[in-house]
C-alpha cells in the first residue's frame, strides 16, 4: 500500500513538474505568434491641419486619434515615471517578471479572488496590441509567450517607444504625444514632472483616471506616482515636494479640435485630387495659408451681413403693406452666402467660409457653387477698354436700344434697361462703371466689337463666356474663388495669380508638397491702376458706398443679376482682396430691394474694419505706378498713362492743369 501511494505520490509530482512544459509545448507549437505588426510598427496616424502662422486648424483621423513620438522624442523623465509605476524591473526582466508572478499568485489564493496583476510593460503592450481582453488562463499563457519573443526581436527602447504610442490614455487620445497634446495643449518636452505623472498614471483605468472626467482622482494617481519616484529615490525632495502641490490646467477639448470645418472639408477634397487617399490614417502635417484670426472674422462678417439682411427684409415687407404695395413673397430659409480673401501678391487665401452656419449647411459655396457674377463682371470689359486706350474721361453713349437676334429660328427682342429704370445720353466711362450703368457698358462693347472683346478678354481665363452682347451683364457662371482669381488682375496691379491654400505637406518628415506660383500677365502696372482708381470711386461715391472703412483706401464693384437672385461684392485694399456673395439656394429672388451694395457690400466693410484691429500696420493707401498722369477736371481727379492719353481735341487744359470742357 505504500509502494502504490509513494508511487502515485512521485508520478502526481512528475506530472505536476512536467504539466507546465507540456502545456507551454503546446501552445508553442499550436500557434505562430505573430509579432510583426509591433516589429515592423506602423499604427494608423492623425493628420494635422495648421494655418500661415503655424496654429493648428484640426485633427484629422479614421478611428484612432494618435500622433507619434521617436523614443528620442520623449523626456527621460517620463520613462522614468512610466517604469516606477508600471514595472520597476522592466530594464532587467525578459519580457515577464516571475517574482512579481508569484507574489500576485499569493496575494489572489489569500483573497480568493483576483486583486493584484503582475503584467510587466511588455506584457501590457502585448494585450492590447496583439490579444483580445478576455481573462482565460489561455490567453494569459499566450501574452508570455508573446512577451518573450518580442523582448527577443526589440530593444528595451523599443518596447517603450510603441508601448508609449500604442497605448490608450483616455478621452480618445492614443498615445502620450497625442494625450500631451490634448490634455495640457503642450509638446512633450515641456510637460511639468506632475503632467508627466498624470500621462504615465493613465493606463492602468484610462477612463478613471482621464483629468477630463475625475479630475481629482487623476491629481491622487500622479501624486503616488511621483511618490513611487520619490520612494526609489530618483528625485529629490525639493522636486518632490513641488509636483505634489500643482494642480496643472486641464483642457477638455473635442478630439478634432476643428476651428475652421470649411476650410479642413476643402484641404481633404484637394488632397485626394492630388492622389493622397491615407490623409486620414498617414500622419500629414498640412501648412495652409489660411490665417485663422481672419477666417473667424470672415465667418462674423457673413453672419453679420445675414442678420443685417434678415432684419431689413422684414422691416421693407412691412413698409411695403404700410405703403399699399405688395410685399414680395420670398423664403428667406434659402438665404445664404460665401466669403473669400486672399493675398493680392501671392495669391494666398486668407479666409474661406462657404455658408453663414456651417453646421446647418456644410455645402462649401465659396468653391463649389457657381452663380453669375452680374456687374461684378463689368470691370473687366472696362479694364479690355482701357487697355485698348480709353480712359476714366471717355465719353460713353448712355441710351436705350432694342436689340433683335434669332433663337430656335426665331426673332427675339432684348431691351437692357439700367437698374434706376433712367439713361443719362452721354456719361463719362469712370461715372459708367461708378454707378454700374447697363446700357453704357452694353454700347461700350458694341463699341469696342463683340468679337474684339471676346478676343481680348481670353487674356483673363475666364471660362464660359458668353458669346452675345449678355456678357455686358455677367451672364456666365463661377464660383466665389474663382472670381476672386480673376480679380487679382486689378489688385495685383495687372498680374493674374492663381489662389492657393495648402502651402506646403509634410510627412514621414519630408517635404513632399510645396505650393508653386501660378501667375498671367494682364496689363501694364498704369492701365491697371486707372481701373483701380475708378473702382475706388465705386466704393467713396457709387454703388459700393456701404463698402467704405475709415482710415483704408478700398476699391471694388458691386453685383446684382437680375431680378435680384444673386448679390456680389468684390473689392480690395492695396494687400488684400475680398470677394462677398449672397443669394438665394435655390435660386429665387430675394426681396426686391436686396443688392450686392445693399447685402454683400456691408460684410466687406465688417471684415477690413476688424482686419485694421488685428493689423494696423497693414498698407492703407494704393501706390501710383510710375508713367501716371494726374490731371484734375471740373473739379475732380482722372488718371491717364501713355496708353488712356488725355483728351486734346475737345478739351483745353488750363495754366494750372485743370481740362475744362
Amino acid at each position: 500500500m505504500k509502494k502504490i501511494l509513494k508511487r502515485s505520490f512521485i508520478t502526481l509530482f512528475i506530472l505536476g513538474v512536467l504539466s507546465p512544459f507540456v502545456i507551454l509545448g503546446y501552445y508553442l507549437t499550436a500557434y505562430k505568434y505573430d509579432i510583426s505588426s509591433l516589429v515592423d510598427y506602423k499604427p494608423e496616424l492623425t493628420s494635422r491641419i495648421y494655418d500661415k502662422n503655424g496654429e493648428k486648424i484640426a485633427n484629422i483621423f479614421d478611428k484612432k486619434h494618435r500622433y507619434y513620438a521617436s523614443f528620442n522624442e520623449i523626456p527621460p523623465r517620463i520613462i522614468e515615471a512610466l517604469v516606477a509605476i508600471e514595472d520597476t524591473t522592466f530594464f532587467e526582466h525578459p519580457g515577464v517578471n516571475f517574482d512579481a508572478i508569484f507574489r500576485a499568485i499569493i496575494k489572489d489564493i489569500k483573497a480568493r479572488k483576483m486583486v493584484e496583476g503582475a503584467s510587466t510593460i511588455t506584457q501590457q503592450l502585448v494585450k492590447n496590441k496583439l490579444l483580445t481582453r478576455e481573462k482565460k488562463l489561455s490567453r494569459k499563457i499566450k501574452e508570455l509567450i508573446y512577451s518573450f519573443k518580442l523582448e527577443h526581436a526589440l530593444t528595451k527602447e523599443q518596447i517603450l517607444e510603441r508601448y508609449l504610442n500604442e497605448i490608450y490614455f483616455g478621452h480618445g487620445y492614443y498615445g502620450i504625444k497625442t494625450a500631451a497634446d490634448g490634455y495640457f495643449h503642450k509638446k512633450l518636452s515641456d510637460l511639468t514632472l506632475k503632467e508627466m505623472a498624470i500621462l504615465v498614471g493613465l493606463p492602468k483605468a484610462p477612463s478613471t483616471y482621464a483629468p477630463t472626467r475625475n479630475y481629482d482622482i487623476s491629481m491622487g494617481r500622479a501624486n503616488r506616482v511621483v511618490t513611487r519616484m520619490h520612494t526609489l529615490g530618483w528625485i529629490d525632495n525639493k522636486t518632490y515636494q513641488k509636483a505634489l502641490t500643482e494642480t496643472p490646467k486641464v483642457y477638455n477639448d473635442t478630439l478634432t479640435q476643428n476651428k475652421a470645418p470649411f476650410i479642413v472639408d476643402e484641404v481633404v477634397r484637394r488632397l485626394r485630387k492630388m492622389g493622397i487617399t491615407d490623409v486620414k490614417t498617414g500622419g500629414y502635417k498640412i501648412y495652409t495659408t489660411i490665417d485663422l484670426k481672419l477666417q473667424n472674422v470672415a465667418k462674423n462678417s457673413l453672419k453679420y451681413a445675414y442678420n443685417l439682411a434678415l432684419q431689413r427684409i422684414e422691416k421693407d415687407k412691412a413698409k411695403d403693406k404700410k405703403n399699399l404695395k405688395e410685399a414680395q413673397d420670398v423664403n428667406v430659409s434659402q438665404l445664404n452666402g460665401a466669403f473669400v480673401s486672399l493675398d493680392s501678391k501671392s495669391g494666398d487665401i486668407l479666409a474661406l467660409v462657404g455658408s453663414v452656419d456651417y453646421k446647418k449647411s456644410s455645402y462649401n459655396r465659396a468653391t463649389q457653387g457657381r452663380r453669375q457674377p452680374g456687374s461684378a463682371f463689368k470691370p473687366f470689359i472696362y479694364q479690355v477698354a482701357i487697355d485698348l486706350g480709353y480712359s476714366g474721361a471717355t465719353k460713353l453713349v448712355d441710351i436705350a436700344q432694342t436689340y433683335k437676334y434669332k433663337k430656335n429660328g426665331q426673332e427675339m427682342k432684348w431691351q437692357p434697361k439700367n437698374y434706376e429704370k433712367d439713361y443719362e445720353g452721354l456719361i463719362t466711362l469712370r461715372k459708367a462703371l461708378i454707378h454700374s450703368r447697363n446700357l453704357a457698358t452694353i454700347n461700350l462693347v458694341n463699341d469696342i466689337g463683340l468679337s474684339q472683346l471676346l478676343k481680348e478678354l481670353k487674356k483673363f481665363h475666364i471660362k464660359h463666356l458668353p458669346k452675345d452682347l449678355s456678357i455686358a451683364l455677367g451672364t456666365m457662371s463661377m464660383s466665389p474663388l474663382e472670381l476672386a482669381k480673376y480679380y487679382t488682375s486689378f489688385s495685383n496691379y495687372g498680374i493674374q495669380i492663381k489662389p492657393h491654400l495648402i502651402a506646403s505637406i509634410d510627412h514621414g518628415g519630408s517635404t513632399i508638397y510645396k505650393k508653386q506660383e501660378v501667375a498671367y500677365y494682364i496689363t501694364t502696372p498704369t492701365q491697371s491702376f486707372i481701373m483701380t482708381t475708378i473702382l475706388r470711386d465705386v466704393v467713396k461715391r457709387g454703388t459700393g458706398r456701404k463698402a467704405r472703412v475709415k482710415g483704408i483706401e478700398l476699391a471694388g464693384k458691386t453685383g446684382t443679376t437680375n431680378n435680384n437672385v444673386d448679390a456680389w461684392f468684390a473689392g480690395y485694399s492695396p494687400t488684400i482682396e475680398t470677394v462677398v456673395w449672397f443669394g438665394n439656394d435655390d435660386n429665387t429672388p430675394m426681396y426686391h430691394k436686396e443688392t450686392g451694395g445693399r447685402v454683400s457690400a456691408p460684410a466687406f466693410a465688417y471684415y477690413f474694419r476688424h482686419l485694421l484691429k488685428f493689423y494696423p500696420q497693414i498698407k492703407r493707401k494704393f501706390d501710383i505706378p510710375k508713367g501716371i498722369i494726374e490731371v484734375n477736371i471740373n473739379g475732380g481727379k482722372e488718371y491717364f498713362s501713355n496708353i488712356s492719353k488725355p483728351p486734346r481735341s475737345e478739351q483745353e487744359v488750363d495754366p494750372e492743369g485743370e481740362l475744362l470742357f
